[in-house]
This record gives structure tokens, sequence and C-alpha cells, in this order.
């Protein structure tokens, strides 16, 4: 299995990377019964040197609950009937949630509301403030 690229910023390490693989319940027939093609992969992003330590913390604390006391992620594929589309679609969701929590979040700027926005606002609160005013009153107790 080679090294996955993830971007011009981090490549993972084989090494870094456990697979295992299980009998599959996806598709597959009776062949599901005979043939390992569930893949089961374990990568520690606390032992990952090439990560860097601002985005494992990002990545670490968006993906928390798929991460197990040991602080391995752990990622299963049985999507497809052979072991081989398994591994790389397991390879490919791991690439997948690191590019997520690349970059940091831009913060947001505060802004005010327009004057006109404002008075729009004020407008409607107006309208309905006097169509409840209009549903009150006593009907024919004119008396």
């Amino acid at each position: 299995m080679p090294d996955l690229y993830v971007n011009h910023r981090l490549t993972i390490s084989e090494k870094e990377i456990g697979i295992t693989t299980a009998r599959s319940s996806g598709p597959g027939g009776q062949n599901v019964n005979k043939v390992n093609s569930k893949v089961t992969m374990h990568w520690s992003p606390s032992a990952c040197e090439s990560l860097d330590p601002a985005w494992r913390r990002r990545f670490v604390a968006r993906q928390s609950n798929r991460i197990n006391r040991e602080g391995q992620l752990v990622l299963h594929s049985d999507k497809y009937r052979d072991q081989v589309r398994n591994l790389a679609d397991a390879r490919q969701k791991l690439v997948d949630l690191l590019l997520e929590c690349q970059d940091a979040p831009t913060p947001r700027k505060a802004t005010r509301p327009s004057r006109a926005s404002q008075r729009r606002r004020m407008d409607q609160k107006t309208r309905v403030s006097q169509k409840k005013r209009g549903r009150g009153g006593s009907w024919g107790n004119d008396s």
C-alpha cells in the first residue's frame, strides 16, 4: 500500500495506517461468506509527525466522536464487493475528513443592519401590532 497523499502539505506514511479486513455484511451474495471484503482502517492523528499541530487540533476536535480511547480514528468500508475498492474508499474517507478541517474557519465580521432594513423591520412590527390590536374588542355586545 503506498503512502496516502492528502495534499501538497500532508502525506501520511503507510506505516502510520493500520488495515484489518473482515467478512462484510454488504452486497456479494454467497461470496460474502467466503471473502474478507470489509476494510477497517486505524490511524492515530497524535502519532502523525507530518500533520501540522493546529490542523491536528482542529481534526481531533471535529472528529472526536470517531476517535476511540486509544486516540485512533477508526474508519470502516464495506460499500463494495471487493477488498481493493473498499480499501480505496476508506482511504478516500480519511482524505476527505482531513481536508474538511485543513484551514482554520474564517472569523465572522460583526456588521450592523442597514437603516433601510431597520425601517422595514419596524414597519412590519407596526403592521402586525395593528392587526393584533384590531382582533380584540366586543363582538355583538353593543349594549
